[in-house]
């Protein structure tokens, strides 16, 4: 079985994590692998929004494995086959596996199924929308290993919680469960098992919905204001604003509405 699946179903692409004998932990192949979905995706028009979640019902993610990737990393373990030879060419993979260093403007909604820890934790913080299972726990426990959360986590999640509700996350490595995770703002809703797919759809055929260029610049432009000041986010903002202006949908959009029919969207 392929280590990430991925299934394109009208405008919306869903990855999954398929690893569950191991927690769909992090292995040199599934990194590459995710990086390559990410370009894939990115460059695929018909795709308007993604749903990341993990196969079997135990974990979304249990982060770096443990016995393949951190000895390979460190120099503890020699390469072994085409990914472990790929990564160490390419060692920024490791960071565009979890969105750092790279563009992905599409919206990402996690569908968090499960454990969800260290490096799994830091891939969900790297999503737009987050909807979890309410047995769902999360924590970023590499503190207790002697490891630091490098994915991108002393990034962002100072940046998405109150920050010493973040360094005591970071700090201690303590888990803590989905209720907590809401309170926080780190989900955006909880429920059954039976219910998370069908919430991810919702909300991920709710945005494909809209239009495509609209979308793109706002999470674009979000991400780009993310820590600049007030008037540098502004300039921001009006450099994105002939992009919109100037754009097929931006006419299409308005004719519609006064046509009272559904915009036919094109991304342009």
């Amino acid at each position: 079985m392929p280590v990430l699946i991925t299934e394109i179903s009208g405008n919306v692409a869903c990855l999954t994590l398929n690893r569950p004998e191991v927690h769909n932990a992090l292995s040199p192949e599934l990194m590459v692998r995710l990086v390559r979905a990410w370009r894939e995706l990115a460059a695929d028009d018909r795709v308007r929004a993604v749903i990341l979640t993990g196969a079997g019902e135990r974990a979304f993610c249990a982060g770096a494995d443990l016995g393949r990737l951190i000895p390979l990393l460190s120099g503890a373990r020699a390469p072994q086959d085409e990914w472990d030879r790929e990564l160490m060419r390419h060692p920024e993979l490791v960071e565009h596996s979890v969105l750092k260093g790279i563009d992905f403007f599409k919206p990402l909604i996690a569908a968090v199924n499960g454990f969800c820890i260290a490096g799994g934790m830091e891939l969900m913080l790297a999503t737009d929308i987050r909807v979890a299972v309410d047995a769902a726990s999360f924590g970023l426990q590499e503190v207790k290993w002697g490891l630091a959360p490098l994915g991108g986590s002393l990034a962002r999640l100072p940046r998405q919680m109150p920050w010493c509700k973040a360094m005591e996350v970071l700090l201690t490595g303590d888990r803590f469960d989905a209720r907590e995770a809401w309170r926080l703002g780190l989900l955006n809703h909880i429920g059954a098992r039976d219910q998370l797919m069908t919430r991810a759809r919702q909300i991920a055929a709710s945005i494909a919905d809209n239009g495509p260029l609209a979308v793109r610049v706002i999470k674009q432009g979000a991400l780009r204001c993310a820590g600049a000041t007030l008037e540098e986010s502004f300039a921001i903002e009006l450099s994105l604003r002939p992009v919109i202006e100037n754009s097929a949908d931006a006419r299409e959009g308005p004719r519609a509405f006064m046509e009272k029919r559904k915009p036919v969207f094109t991304g342009r």
